[in-house]
């Protein structure tokens, strides 16, 4: 393995889950309007405590190199589902945009999923 190689499998673990873990604390922060917004769109508010575990734990664990591709796998189905739920309104710009931006990470995930965490990894002890 080349040393770009021993670099770029941790610093991309980092950059595709920073982001989960980021959504995870904001919807703490954000309880009642992340509720509330998922009850507009017809998913049950109850659901949003396992949302931020999945997020959270689950960008932790993608960041840690922990159960990698496990936890790899159930974030890119995570974001397909989180795709056609909240994205799903293509005559609109924006939202085209975000269900690709979804299904785009879902293929970094699916990376993880066949090539491992790479360097630096729980999963490497």
């Amino acid at each position: 393995m080349t040393s770009i190689q021993t670099l770029a499998m941790p610093a991309g673990r980092v950059l595709i889950a920073i982001m989960f873990v980021m959504s995870g604390v904001g919807k703490i922060f954000a309880y009642q309007g992340t509720q509330g917004y998922m009850e507009s769109v017809g998913v049950p508010g109850m659901l949003l405590p396992l949302v931020i575990i999945v997020e959270l734990i689950g960008g932790l664990a993608i960041i840690a190199g922990w159960q990698t591709r496990l936890v790899a796998f159930a974030l890119a189905g995570f974001c397909l589902v989180s795709a056609i739920i909240f994205h799903n309104n293509f005559a609109d710009q924006a939202q085209m945009i975000q269900f690709m931006k979804n299904v785009s990470i879902a293929g970094g995930f699916l990376f993880l999923v066949a090539n491992g965490p790479g360097a630096y990894a729980l999963d490497n002890r």
